[in-house]
C-alpha cells in the first residue's frame, strides 16, 4: 500500500508516517517510480509506536523498544522491558514533581485568600481619610489579590 493509505488506515498523517520513517521506526521499499510502499504489517507497527507515544515516550526511547519487535528474542524482550520501565520512573518522578508543585501553590492560594479576606475585614482608621475610586491612586501594576 502506499502512503496515503497507510496513514488513512493507521489513522495519522502522510507527515507522521514520514517522520517515523526519518527516525529509524518504519520503514518502506520503494517502487522503481520512487513511490515507498507499506505492508499491513507496517498498520500494526504504527498502533504500535502511537501507543508508545500516548504513554509519553520519546521517538530515541521508542527507537531502542523496537528491536523487541522487530527481532523477538529473550534478550531483546529483556531489554525492551528494562528501558520501559526506566522511563515509567521517570514519569512518577515527574508525577511527584507535580504534585509538589501542585501543593505549593495550594498554599500560596490559601495564603493569598487569607491575606484578601483580612483586606475585607479590615476598617478604615477613624481619622483616616476614605478612599474613593476617584481618590484612589493608580497602580501601574497588576492589581492585588
Amino acid at each position: 500500500m502506499r502512503i496515503g493509505e497507510l496513514a488513512a488506515r493507521a489513522g495519522v498523517s502522510v507527515r507522521s508516517v514520514r517522520y517515523y520513517e526519518q527516525r529509524g521506526l518504519l520503514t518502506s521499499t520503494r517502487t522503481p517510480g520512487g513511490q515507498r510502499q507499506y505492508t499491513e504489517h507496517d498498520v500494526d507497527r504504527i498502533h504500535f509506536i502511537q501507543g508508545l507515544y500516548a504513554a509519553n515516550i520519546s521517538s530515541r526511547t521508542i527507537a531502542d523498544i523496537m528491536p523487541c519487535a522487530d527481532s523477538p528474542s529473550e534478550h531483546n524482550s529483556d531489554a525492551a522491558l528494562e528501558r520501559m520501565a526506566r522511563e515509567r520512573e521517570r514519569i512518577t518522578a515527574q508525577i511527584d514533581e507535580l504534585l509538589r508543585a501542585r501543593d505549593t501553590l495550594d498554599r500560596m492560594v490559601a495564603l493569598a485568600r487569607a491575606h484578601r479576606e483580612s483586606l475585607l475585614h479590615t476598617a478604615p482608621a477613624a481619622d483616616a481619610p476614605a478612599v474613593t475610586e476617584d481618590s484612589a491612586p493608580r497602580s501601574p501594576g497588576p492589581a492585588p489579590v
